[in-house]
Parts: C-alpha cells; structure tokens; sequence
C-alpha cells in the first residue's frame, strides 16, 4: 500500500521537527514574498527562523539597506501562529548561479580586413606576431 514520504517523515521524531521547519521557512517565504516590495522579495529570501528572529539573505548591499529600512514592518508582516517574529536579520549572499562556459562561435574577417591583415603581415619583421597573423589569415582561408 502507497504511503506519502510525508508519513515517514512526520513519524520519525527528528525528521518530524525538520518537516515542521521547512513547513515553518515555506510559510514565512510566502509571507515575505507577500510584504516585501516587488524588486526586493525578488532579489532576497527567507533563509532561516530561530528564536523569534527571521534570517533573511539579500543579493547585493543595496537590497540589504532596504530590507533593514523596512525591518519593523515585515517583522510585523511575517509574525503569524506558530512564528512570532521578534527580530529580523539580513544578510548579504549573493545567489549562486551555476558557471556556463561559452562555446566559441566563428566570427567572420571581412575581406577588406584579410587584405589589411595580409599587409601588415608582410610588413613586419620575422617574430612572433607576424607568425600569429599568418596563422590567423591561414585558419581565414580555411573557413571561407
């Protein structure tokens, strides 16, 4: 017979305690969401609650500033049954967002600046940089 996690979770005495939390942070991140301006709830979230004071991260210093102005009214905004809200917190973290690399896309030379790379090419003394831009002028042809 099926059984939800959520009866494993609220039958195990810690795991229940870790259920109510996360219900609890659920509860206070909708409340937040709620009472804090448009550009702020976006660029902060509720992170923790203990002992009456609400963890709150902001993005960027800025955002943070705000919050701390607004502090008293989203303390009262955020308390409700079961959580009352003494003292709010914020923090500075910046959202990790994961790293993607760039694939690399071929960028066409104009013929006009082949013809002056060429030039420049034959100008310069045998070294280093002239090898680069005979190596860039031979992969030049190759994609044409």
């Amino acid at each position: 017979m099926y059984q939800a996690p959520e009866h494993f979770l609220s039958t195990d005495a810690a795991a229940s305690r870790l259920l109510r939390h996360a219900r609890l942070l659920a509860e206070l991140s909708r409340r937040f969401a709620a009472a804090a301006p448009g550009p702020l709830a976006s660029s902060a979230r509720v992170a923790n609650f203990r002992s009456g004071k609400v963890v709150i991260l902001a993005e960027n210093g800025a955002v943070a500033v705000k919050l701390r102005q607004l502090g008293q009214r989203l303390c009262s905004k955020l308390s409700f049954e079961g959580a009352e809200c003494s003292e709010i917190e914020i923090k500075v973290q910046p959202r990790q967002t994961p790293f993607r690399s760039m694939g690399s896309t071929i960028k066409p030379i104009s013929r006009r600046s082949v013809d002056n790379l060429k030039t420049a090419a034959k100008g310069l003394p045998e070294g280093d940089l002239r090898r680069a831009l005979e190596t860039l002028l031979r992969r030049c042809a190759k994609e044409e």
